[in-house]
């Protein structure tokens, strides 16, 4: 399953208000994530930075992740807020210390890089008592949308998944087409 990566030729797709907004709005993500504006984010697949201009102004720092350069070359063109980092890196073997990062999230790319790896090292870098919030293209969807449903995880399997990498799920609800999970460190 999954392991589809965004094509960074259609970067600009990813940009469309509208289209995002619809699966994941920016008042659901910042919810999920409940931040006090001190803390250090780690975006896992960030692409053109639409999610990570939404959470920047209420964090300290922000770390931009994409295994693909294009996508950050995308998000310089565009411009980042001062306080967001690029960081390129696959999911499975990221550059920060044990327990570096207070909060994370992967909005529509938990499918790009879901495996017991790259879980395990989010697990590594989150601290004790961190928020992990994962929006993605749900399995139980019809696959209008999104990466086609071979590639998908339903709520359940993201749930079991992210316990089995030592977070505690605080809900893993399923909507339309996609599905959320909140879970702490």
């Amino acid at each position: 399953m999954g392991h589809h990566t965004f094509d960074a030729a259609h970067a600009d797709r990813l940009e469309d208000a509208a289209r995002r907004y619809r699966y994941c709005s920016r008042e659901e993500l910042l919810g999920a994530l409940a931040l006090h504006g001190t803390e250090s984010v780690a975006d896992l697949g960030s692409g053109t930075g639409f999610y990570t201009d939404d959470v920047a102004p209420d964090a300290a720092h922000v770390h931009a992740v994409d295994v693909q350069e294009a996508m950050h070359d995308y998000y310089r063109a565009k411009g980042h807020p001062e306080n967001v980092a690029l960081t390129t890196a696959d999911v499975a073997d990221l550059p920060f210390a044990d327990d570096a990062i207070d909060a994370a999230y992967a909005t529509m790319t938990f499918h790009e890089f879901a495996s017991a790896e790259s879980l395990a090292d989010v697990a590594r870098v989150c601290r004790d008592g961190a928020t992990f919030v994962v929006v993605d293209w749900s399995a139980a969807g019809d696959g209008e949308d999104g990466p086609p449903l071979t590639e998908r995880y339903d709520a359940d399997d993201a749930a079991t998944m992210l316990s089995d990498s030592g977070f505690d799920v605080e809900r893993a609800d399923e909507r339309v087409e996609t599905f959320v999970a909140v879970a702490t460190r």
